[in-house]
């Protein structure tokens, strides 16, 4: 099920189901309204989205009665998310999924929202996107890469292909928008070569494996798995990508995973094409499927929006790679 595009004059609702609103400052707020209404979008914020409680997000019944309401307004065309976090999977007991198949429309974000849009591919069978949220459109420099991918896979039913961006950043830039520092990007970098198509599923890959052994976990069966990590295991993170990965490889299904596409890491983490190598090549599971690493998702920016539960193909050669997303 594909919910209808937006297009301008469309409405969209803000909803923190993980963080709150109320971290975000009023520049970013300024500038994220000023991205959205420069594509023709109207905002409007969910009744609870500011509550905050010790843990910077709210109570889990105030989160659900606000995606609840959003979903359920026949007036909101698609649902940003303000923010990522880490509980957003709280909610999944108590979301009305029934409502969400009733009432399909554009539902964003990524990080701590992979648990979210997952687990609502799974319930509903709706494609959900893996993309920027609120606070990202809140960047005032450096996002239009972001934004055009945005419009791409929201605004049009068109398959596109995705080229790499020009450069990247990875800084704090909503502590200061006009002092950033941007990286020349080479592109994607193949691990293993290969071709194959299949249904998008993924994102923040420990956010990801929260949903293994329950009713929220989409099938790995003919997926292509989009997958990346942020900074926050430090040190340890290289340790920490490969037991996850491991861990979804151990699933029912997981043979018939067609391929595997990898988001760029932050530069803290330094984890390069050799240790994702050592990591993808120690898995005789993935011997036969094609493997890509260093694309335009994750916690870095510029950002892809991706559907999940989409489809796309994906071509990795020797001095080539060819990502295009079909249905979306």
């Amino acid at each position: 099920m594909v919910p209808k595009k937006l297009k301008k004059g469309s409405n969209i609702r803000v909803c923190s189901p993980s963080r709150s609103l109320k971290i975000i400052s009023q520049e970013t707020r300024w500038v994220a309204n000023n991205n959205l209404l420069q594509m023709g979008l109207n905002v409007s914020f969910s009744k609870l989205a500011e509550e905050m409680t010790d843990f910077v997000s709210s109570s889990i019944e105030s989160r659900v009665s606000d995606l609840n309401e959003a979903f359920s307004d026949k007036k909101v065309n698609g649902i940003l998310t303000t923010i990522g976090g880490f509980n957003s999977n709280q909610l999944l007991n108590y979301i009305n999924f029934k409502l969400i198949k009733k009432n399909p429309k554009i539902f964003c974000g990524y990080s701590d929202i992979t648990a979210l849009s997952n687990a609502i591919y799974a319930k509903t069978g709706m494609i959900t996107y893996s993309g920027p949220h609120y606070s990202t459109m809140g960047m005032k420099n450096g996002n239009g890469y972001t934004i055009d991918h945005f419009k791409k896979c929201l605004f049009d039913k068109t398959p596109f292909e995705i080229s790499p961006s020009v450069e990247w950043s990875d800084d704090s830039w909503w502590m200061d928008q006009e002092k950033r520092k941007y990286f020349a990007n080479n592109g994607p970098e193949v691990i293993h070569e290969g071709k194959a198509k299949g249904t998008l599923i993924g994102g923040n890959l420990c956010t990801f494996i929260l949903l293994q052994g329950t009713e929220y976990m989409p099938s790995l069966k003919n997926s292509i798995l989009f997958i990346e990590d942020d900074e926050a295991f430090g040190k340890l993170f290289d340790v920490m990508f490969d037991r996850n990965l491991q861990s979804i490889l151990q699933q029912d299904g997981a043979d018939k995973i067609r391929g595997i596409i990898i988001g760029r890491p932050q530069k803290s983490i330094d984890f390069n094409k050799e240790k994702i190598e050592k990591i993808i090549n120690s898995k005789k599971e993935l011997n036969n499927i094609p493997v890509i690493s260093g694309v335009d998702f994750g916690h870095t920016t510029p950002l892809l929006t991706l559907p999940v539960g989409g489809t796309m193909r994906i071509e990795g050669l020797k001095n080539s790679t060819k990502l295009e997303v079909l249905k979306h």
